[in-house]
């Protein structure tokens, strides 16, 4: 696979509002959008892991440290202005709007959202009274690892402020509902689960894998 297509630059065709989009593949003119290599791991040398409890950044091959520097290669062609991300394991959608309108939607556009939805948000009340006991246990217990993890010296023996038994909802970001799947495993099309969840599907519409 060649992956010069993929370079950053501005010889590319024109960003695709979500409108267009649908006009397009409605018309038989866009059978899909291609994602970038990086995003469905069709790439070999590279294998991009990102945490979503710490917006940590990890190639999942061992053997080889890289550093994720792609951050501006559009995440798709045709390029476009926005992508939605979706979980099997999570209730939210993840908007992702191009940072530059003019270049489309980037795989930095895509890392930042989903860290933005996940790492930066708390779990609502409303949100956190839909899950049952046990679930809310699990959660509680991700919490005070990602917590732990991102900084060990807040470690039981380093007086970590606090027990599970004394947290409620205002402690949880929304990564700790994914408890141990919190490594961003890339994305992919899935139209059945999309109209399942959504009650429709669409070119521009993805749903989150992870690893953990």
């Amino acid at each position: 696979m060649s992956i010069s297509k993929w370079a950053v630059g501005s010889a590319y065709g024109p960003v695709l509002t979500s409108t267009e989009l649908y006009l397009l593949q409605a018309a038989d003119g866009c059978k899909g959008l291609e994602l970038n290599p990086i995003l469905n791991h069709s790439l070999k040398s590279f294998h991009l892991v990102f945490n979503l409890a710490n917006g940590g950044y990890d190639n999942a091959d061992p053997d080889k440290d890289l550093a994720f520097t792609q951050g501006d290669q559009p995440a798709t062609i045709p390029r476009v202005s926005e992508l939605y991300v979706i979980a099997k394991i999570s209730p939210w959608v993840a908007t992702v709007t191009a940072s530059q309108p003019k270049r489309g939607v980037t795989l930095g556009d895509v890392i930042n959202c989903v860290w933005s939805t996940y790492g930066e948000n708390t779990i609502t009340e409303a949100e956190w009274s839909s899950l049952g006991v046990r679930e809310q246990e699990r959660v509680k217990r991700a919490s005070v690892n990602n917590q732990i993890n991102s900084n060990p010296s807040m470690g039981w023996n380093g007086g970590y402020p606090f027990s599970p038994s004394t947290m409620d909802a205002k402690n949880f970001r929304r990564s700790d509902w994914l408890r141990d799947k919190i490594f961003f495993d890339g994305i992919e099309i899935d139209d059945e689960y999309a109209v399942k969840r959504l009650g429709f599907k669409a070119p521009n519409v993805f749903v989150m894998s992870f690893c953990g």
